[in-house]
This record gives C-alpha cells, structure tokens and sequence, in this order.
C-alpha cells in the first residue's frame, strides 16, 4: 500500500509542477480521447441488438445464431 500511495504522489507531483506546455498537451490529449471514446462510439457503434429485439432471449437467440451460422 505504502508504493502505491507513493506512485499516486509521484504523479500527483509531477501534474503540479507542470508547465504550460505541458498543461496545453495534456488538455489535447483528453480532447482527443473523449472524442474516440464518446463521439465516435455513438456514430460508428450503435446499440443494434436493443433496437431489433425486445427481450433478452431473443437477443441471445440471434447472437448464438450469427455465431453458429456457417459461411
């Protein structure tokens, strides 16, 4: 427990003393990471299974269906 608390404050440390460069790519960094993790999730994935099928079963039925189903 002792390491990690030091790893967290290694880090903590470092975030504070940073310069403004540092601040400024950081900020892009997180910009770019919600943008792939949450804009680009809903256009390019989107829940196809809850908009075809109401219940659970079915869905599985499908799924084990597509998974089975010889090419």
């Amino acid at each position: 427990m002792k390491l990690l608390r030091k790893v967290f404050n290694f880090y903590v440390e470092g975030f504070r003393n940073m310069d403004k460069l540092g601040i400024k790519l950081w900020t892009i960094i997180l910009i770019k990471l919600f943008i792939m993790f949450a804009v680009l999730r809903l256009i390019f994935f989107p829940n196809f299974l809850n908009s075809k099928f109401e219940s659970d079963q079915e869905k599985s039925d499908y799924v084990i269906e597509q998974l089975t189903k010889p090419k």
